[in-house]
Formats: structure tokens, sequence, C-alpha cells
């Protein structure tokens, strides 16, 4: 793992010399009205040695929880005492943050920036957007975590997805207490994770939040967790003094979505909650038609927990809460334990 001692750290237009915080942008491009498009980015450059720790966010732009969770953990991070660096890019895909949407909306061919990594500098518009983040990345960063939430479709709890390596297992289980869930990564190419792992870097996913969580107090605890982990991490790789945290339990599995047997209302069963593991056979919830009659059910297929909901368009989905399900929509995420690891 490289270190960076008395040397200035550049990424994009933000320079910072040991010691310093810098913000700037990595240009990525103009659009056909002139308007050039920049990815923000924060460098915080550390006074010691370590390594370069790099946060993404907000590669769907319907996901606001990245950019907090940069944002509050970019206060609480002293240059001064920091060995290695990290970076904040608290919004890589700006113009679908801008937007409100999952994706770029004048990008139509390569809507999901999340399946296109490492980027083509001669593609569609966010093909182009992701190879400048890349390049700026690549070179640079040591540690990678992509924040992700459940944006304007689902909520989503503490879940991290790996590539299983040991050394991305151990970025993992940094996230801290609570973040126990961890899942093969189901995606190989594509997201900045998979580029960095194919790289022979380590990168990981890790999720948390959604729209179904985000009353402002909600909202709020989310980003607090987050940037949490952030700083986590820091202090388990010893880029700063603090002691770090660890999940109790950590245990490794695979997402499988079910699917609702019948449209209606999606009503979790009493006690049901998040990262609670179940048994094969257990009731997750009754859907119910608009008169209040029970026209299905969804059982867990194995042992296994559930970490995400997902029904259909419904921008609460808070457990205990009803929301509306369509039939044959994926409503849950399990994670089917493969083995446990301390």
């Amino acid at each position: 793992m490289s270190t960076h001692a008395k040397q200035t750290l550049k990424v994009g237009t933000a320079t910072a010399k040991p010691g310093e915080m810098m913000r700037g942008a990595i240009p990525a491009g103009d659009l056909a009205g002139g308007v050039k498009v920049e990815i923000p980015v924060v460098v915080i450059n550390g006074a010691g040695a370590g390594p370069t720790f790099w946060v993404n966010a907000a590669i769907h732009g319907d996901e606001p929880e990245g950019p907090l969770a940069c944002a509050l953990a970019a206060k609480q991070i002293d240059p001064t005492k920091l060995r290695g660096a990290v970076v904040l890019v608290p919004c890589v895909n700006p113009l679908a943050f801008s937007a409100a949407e999952r994706g770029n909306p004048l990008d139509t061919f390569t809507y999901d920036m999340n399946r296109i990594y490492p980027g083509n500098p001669n593609g569609y518009l966010s093909d182009r957007v992701a190879d400048a983040h890349w390049q700026a990345m690549k070179d640079v960063a040591d540690l990678e975590i992509s924040i992700h939430s459940g944006g304007a479709h689902s909520f989503l709890d503490k879940a991290i997805f790996v590539d299983e390596r040991p050394e991305s297992v151990e970025l993992a289980k940094a996230m801290g207490e609570g973040w126990g869930c961890i899942m093969s990564n189901f995606t190989k190419v594509g997201s900045p994770m998979a580029a960095m792992n194919n790289a022979g870097k380590v990168g990981i996913t890790v999720e948390l939040g959604g729209r179904s969580y985000t009353s402002p107090e909600r909202f709020r605890y989310v980003g607090d967790e987050l940037a949490r982990s952030i700083l986590n991490i820091c202090y388990h790789y010893d880029m700063l003094d603090g002691t770090a945290t660890y999940p109790d339990d950590a245990t490794k599995g695979q997402q499988e979505a079910l699917l609702a047997p019948a449209s209606g209302i999606f009503l979790p069963e009493l006690g049901v909650d998040f990262l609670t593991m179940m048994k094969k056979g257990d009731k997750i919830a009754r859907i119910i038609n608009i008169f209040g009659d029970d026209v299905g059910a969804l059982m867990h297929p194995q042992m296994a927990c559930f970490l995400a909901c997902a029904p259909y368009q419904m921008s609460i989905r808070v457990i205990g809460a009803a929301s509306s399900t369509r039939s044959r929509d994926p409503v849950i995420e399990a994670a089917r334990p493969f083995g446990v690891g301390p």
C-alpha cells in the first residue's frame, strides 16, 4: 500500500500540500450549451505517511446520503493529524444529482453510471464522466468505498458488497459496528469498486438509506452513520488516532430478491426487522388488497436476513408501515449466509 509523506497531492484542480485540505473539481467535459461538467472533490492531505482512502458518493443522483456523509466527515478530519490522505468525491454524477434522478437525464444510453466503469473517453456523456473520474482515481487511491442507498426506489439497511479477497473483507469490517452483512459482489465489472479490484486495489460498495428513510431526522441519522464509518476506516488503518469498532457478527452471503405473489399493499409481520436472521418458512409480510383481504404472503425461502424493502413507487418504506406492491415486483432482498467470520 503506497504512502504519502511530505508530498503534494493533486486531484483535478484541487492541490493540497501536506497538512492541508483543499477543494476543487475533476474536469469531465462540456455540454452542448457550453456548460462545463465538473466532479467536485475534496483532498485532505495528511501531514504524515499513510494510505490514500478514496470515498465516492452520488454515482446515482437520487442517493443524497453519501454527499451528506462526505460533508460531515470532512469537518471531522484534521489534516495536520492525518497520516496518508482522504479524497472525498461527494457527487460523482453531478448532472444526475442536479436532476435528482438515478442517472443523467441527458444520456439514455449509459443511464446507470454504476455499470460502465472504467468508462470510455470516446463514449456517451456518462462514459466520459466515468472515464474522467477513473483517470483521477486509479493511480491515487489505495482503498475505495462507493456509498449507495435505495434512492427513490427503496430502503436498504447496512449492507456491504465485496469481492471476497481478505483485504476487501478487512475493509468491509472496518466500516464498524453494525456493518456485519457482507455479500458477494454481484457486478464483477462496471462499478468503481469492480474497476479498483480489477486493477489489483481494494474497493467495496456500501449501502444504507433511501427515500423510504428520509424524514429529516432519519436522513441525518444515515449521514452520521456513514460519516462515522469513514472515520472508523481511518482509525482501523492507523490514519487517525482513535479506536476502531467492528461488527459483533459478520455474515457473508449472497443477495436474492423475493417477488410479490400478488398486487396489493405490502404489510410486514409484527416483529420483522432488517438484518435479523430468520428461518426458512418464517412469514415476512402479508399482501392485502384495497379492501384489506389477504391476497398473498411472503415467506423466507431459507435461513436468511431481511436487508431491503422495495415496494412499488412508494417514497416511505419503513418496516412496520404499509406500502404498495405490484404483482411480481421485487420487494425483499435477503442475504443467504454461507459462512460466518469474526
